[in-house]
């Protein structure tokens, strides 16, 4: 096997003269290091932990199965999984991404009595990671750790528009793209469009392309560097949450969006 740095995907090998001990010490060295340093190709990644390049394959594609580690194919990279970070939230409590939101979760269900979820992406999918409940008697309901498609949904569209086109690609295909109602957008030419509008606009809209009879608004959250990390959004039957109140409550879930920003050191413009 090759260590340099190639955007092909490093080839599956059969673990063998290991104990599952020693197997587990290495793995998680490797997660160590791949969250200390961040996203990193195979042979950086090799070199940092000091394993070869194939038993640092091995590790990875382990880690990746169990959702602790993701393989990016544009950039030729490994990253952190959405397991570690369901892990760390359970360490650290109110003190993460989850808890940055709440705050600002719960005062917008307050004002607007919709439910609110927070998304992140993982893969070619949005992953909702806490939610609060609208005060409705008919509400929306997300199943936490639930994945939803980018392409069709207002939090996909908030955590995709500040991306690189070839990032999209990446994560979403060429298209077509499944048509879940009328509305959803199919083709990568149209999904890329609405993106620049997302862009201007500040805040995604799913105008019942995920499920009729629904609209979603979404709005970017970034990380102290500047980096879309999560959406934030309100969910709610479109017999409440009309076309005429779409710009009102955009507004509101941006301002709650750009909170949860600050909370987590981001400086620059809502």
């Amino acid at each position: 096997m090759t260590t340099t740095d190639s955007p092909r995907r490093p080839g599956r090998r059969r673990t063998t003269g290991a104990s599952p001990v020693r197997t587990l010490e290495r793995g998680l060295h490797v997660l160590s290091v791949l969250g200390a340093g961040g996203a990193a190709t195979l042979s950086d990644l090799s070199r940092r932990a000091g394993l070869s390049a194939s038993t640092a394959s091995r590790l990875l594609q382990t880690l990746e199965k169990a959702g602790y580690a993701e393989w990016d194919a544009a950039s030729g990279q490994w990253r952190v999984g959405l397991g570690a970070y369901r892990v760390g939230a359970a360490y650290v409590g109110g003190s993460g991404l989850t808890g940055a939101a709440d705050p600002a979760m719960q005062r917008l269900v307050a004002e607007l009595g919709e439910t609110c979820n927070l998304a992140v992406v993982q893969g070619g999918e949005a992953v909702y990671i806490h939610q609060v409940e609208g005060r409705q008697l008919v509400r929306m309901f997300t199943t936490l750790g639930a994945g939803a498609s980018l392409h069709a949904t207002g939090v996909g569209k908030a955590l995709m528009a500040w991306q690189p086109p070839e990032e999209v690609r990446a994560r979403l295909g060429g298209g077509p793209y499944p048509a879940l109602t009328p509305h959803t957008l199919t083709t990568l030419a149209q999904y890329l469009e609405s993106l620049e509008a997302v862009r201007q606009q500040g805040y995604a809209l799913d105008d019942q392309e995920r499920e009729l009879g629904v609209r979603c608004v979404a709005a970017p959250v970034h990380d102290a560097a500047g980096r879309v990390v999560a959406a934030l959004s309100v969910s709610a039957p479109t017999t409440r949450l009309s076309e005429a109140r779409v710009p009102e409550t955009a507004r509101r879930v941006r301002e709650a969006a750009a909170e949860v920003s600050r909370r987590l050191g981001y400086g620059g413009p809502p």
